[in-house]
C-alpha cells in the first residue's frame, strides 16, 4: 500500500479516538450525562464518516476502520471502558451496529453507481435526526407508546419526521438530484420514521439507514 492509502485512514482513526476522548473528559470531568455524551459521539462519528467516500478510495481502508472500532467497542462493553458511550440505564446494540452499518453502506455506495446520496443521505439522517427524535421524546414525551417493551412517543417521531424531511431536501438540492427528487423527499423521511419507530434496543442504528438505502437503491 502507498502512502496515500495509509495515512488519510490512520488520520481519520485519529479523529475518531479524538471524539471518544472528549466524551469521556466530559462525562468524567465536565459532569455530562452518558445519554448526552453518546449523542455527541453518535452525531460526531457520523459526520466524520461523510468524509469517507472524499478520502477514501477502497472498501479495505473503510473495513480496517470500522472493524478496529468494532472490535475497540467490543471490547468497551466487556471492559467496561467508554462509559461515556455505555454508561446508559438500558440495553442497547446501538453503538456496535454503527460501524457494521457504515461499511455495508459504503460497500453499497460503491456498487451502487448512484451517486454521493446513497451513502450522505442514511448516514445523515441516521447522524442528525436519530438525536433530535430522542431530545424531543424526552423534553415533550407526548403521546407516549411502545414497541416490543420499548419507550416511544409521538413527539418524538414527529421531530424526527420533520428533521428527515429537511436533511432530504438539503441533501438532494446540494447534489442536483433532478430525477424523482421529490418522490425521495416524501417516501424517504416516511420510511426513516417508520424505521426509527420500531427500532428498539438500538436497533434503529441499522434499520433506518438500511431503509433509506433501499428507497434510494429503488427509486433511483
Amino acid at each position: 500500500m502507498t502512502p496515500k492509502e495509509i495515512v488519510p485512514p490512520l488520520v481519520l482513526a485519529a479523529c475518531f479516538l479524538a471524539l471518544f476522548g472528549v466524551a469521556e473528559l466530559l462525562y468524567h470531568f465536565g459532569k455530562v450525562r452518558a445519554e448526552w455524551t453518546r449523542k455527541i459521539v453518535h452525531t460526531g462519528t457520523g459526520l466524520l464518516t461523510l468524509l469517507f467516500p472524499l478520502v477514501l478510495v477502497s472498501h479495505w481502508q473503510v473495513l480496517f476502520l470500522c472493524g478496529s472500532f468494532l472490535l475497540i467497542l467490543l471490547a468497551s462493553l466487556r471492559f467496561g471502558w467508554l462509559p461515556s458511550i455505555n454508561a446508559i440505564d438500558r440495553l442497547s446494540y446501538g453503538s456496535i451496529l454503527f460501524p457494521v452499518i457504515v461499511y455495508a453502506l459504503f460497500v453499497v455506495f460503491r456498487m451502487a453507481g448512484k451517486g454521493l446520496i446513497v451513502f450522505y443521505l442514511p448516514i445523515l439522517i441516521l447522524a442528525v435526526c436519530d438525536p433530535l427524535a430522542a431530545l424531543a421524546g424526552k423534553r415533550f414525551p407526548l403521546g407516549r407508546y411502545r414497541i416490543c417493551g420499548c419507550g416511544k412517543s409521538a413527539s418524538g417521531s414527529a421531530a424526527f419526521f420533520i428533521a428527515a424531511v429537511a436533511v432530504t431536501v438539503i441533501v438532494v438540492d446540494m447534489l442536483g438530484i433532478t430525477q424523482s427528487g421529490k418522490r425521495l423527499c416524501l417516501t424517504v423521511p416516511v420510511t426513516a420514521t417508520v424505521s426509527e419507530a420500531l427500532g428498539i434496543k438500538g436497533m434503529d442504528n441499522l434499520t433506518i439507514p438500511a431503509s433509506v438505502a433501499t428507497i434510494l437503491w429503488l427509486v433511483l
